[in-house]
């Protein structure tokens, strides 16, 4: 490692590469004030400045539907806004002891300026955070712990001249982040849009896609009602979009959607203008269920829930374990997983035997072992 990275590493986790001057700045001071760290200074006087992890504040929480709403969250130091249109993001929120993890679509456009963000959250029944965000038991000035914006499914800039939009349910909101992203910079094209929810008051930016459509002469909005119109069918596509072949298309909604889609489009051999977002997959089974950890050099065993990272549960069962990023380090506790399985918690990715894991942002999967 040469003498920049040394001095940058302490904060290269958090602030973007392309901002690499102000690592170099933040880098410095945690090497200087080692062992304690600039955060443990910082964070008394405003919590968003912390180095260690990315944090951010809510201050809106604005309802969409009955059961949605819109999370304005003004992110604290090292967030990079330049994400792309159609991006996740994590969210911890500590509740009752605990940090829930979920990831949800940014809705907000790429805006330097503002420098404040939304995501659009839709209460499911099976889902703690989600029901918690939506049900009005999280203030405005709440801190939250934040991951960096990730995911594929995202628009290109400039965008491609005819798009086709597929949705259901609130699989609208990362296509809302595109669709505000290409109005705020003035460019969006031919765009032909497709949602489907069960009835009127289900629609969520009901009349932000109203408003696009009557502004927009190359937007078409068409929102089917599944309870008074029935499931939309593919086959109808020839008489609602004639050109939907020539498109890229975006979908996003319940997995049956998304899989039929999919046929559809590999059948008319143009998948390779196909973008999808299976939320069910990415998302929902990002939740670890938990289980036993085994530490396997310490002989620590422990079992916790899915919400307990693996670094904390090594900390609570007596285990050694690498602790770097604790001091602002990052990536010093990374351990082999020798058998079982993880997942991170940010991006839901799933670790399996033999990969490296970084521990204080993975949580068990399953029972799983840990060279430790």
């Amino acid at each position: 490692m040469g003498l920049k990275d040394w001095i940058e590493a302490p904060a290269a986790s958090v602030v973007p590469a392309a901002r690499s001057k102000l690592n170099l700045l933040r880098g410095a001071a945690a090497r200087l004030t080692t062992p304690l760290l600039p955060d443990d200074y910082l964070h008394l006087a405003n919590p968003l400045w912390s180095a260690r992890e990315l944090r951010g504040r809510i201050v809106e929480v604005r309802p969409e539907t009955q059961d949605s709403a819109t999370i304005v969250i003004k992110p604290g130091w090292g967030f990079d806004f330049n994400y792309q249109p159609g991006q996740y993001i994590g969210i911890g929120l500590h509740v009752d002891g605990r940090w829930h993890w979920r990831s949800y679509s940014l809705t907000s456009p790429p805006n330097w300026e503002n420098k404040k963000i939304s995501i659009a959250v839709k209460a499911m029944p099976e889902g703690f955070l989600s029901s918690h965000l939506v049900g009005g038991a999280v203030p405005s000035g709440t801190i939250v712990r934040l991951a960096t914006p990730s995911g594929n499914f995202a628009l290109p800039d400039p965008p491609p001249e005819k798009i086709l939009f597929i949705t259901a349910g609130s699989g609208i909101t990362p296509v809302m982040g595109m669709l505000r992203t290409m109005n705020r910079r003035g460019q969006l094209p031919d765009v032909m849009h497709i949602h489907s929810a069960p009835t009127e008051s289900d629609v969520m930016f009901a009349d932000e896609l109203t408003a696009l459509h009557a502004e927009h002469e190359d937007f078409v909005s068409k929102v089917q009602l599944t309870r008074r119109d029935g499931k939309f069918k593919l086959s109808s596509l020839d008489q609602v979009c004639p050109d939907w072949r020539e498109r890229q298309t975006w979908a996003c909604g319940p997995l049956p959607l998304l899989d039929e889609i999919e046929d559809v489009w590999k059948a008319e051999g143009i998948d390779d203008r196909l973008h999808m977002e299976r939320f069910a997959v990415s998302r929902i089974d990002a939740e670890a269920d938990g289980g036993t950890v085994t530490f396997e050099k310490s002989g620590k065993t422990i079992t916790v829930d899915g919400a307990t990272t693996l670094l904390e549960a090594g900390e609570k069962s007596g285990a050694l374990m690498p602790f770097g990023c604790r001091m602002g380090i990052c990536q010093t506790c990374v351990v082999p997983l020798v058998s079982g399985h993880a997942i991170d918690l940010r991006s839901g990715k799933q670790h399996v035997e033999g990969e490296r894991i970084q521990t204080c942002i993975s949580a068990a999967a399953g029972d799983c072992t840990l060279d430790a």
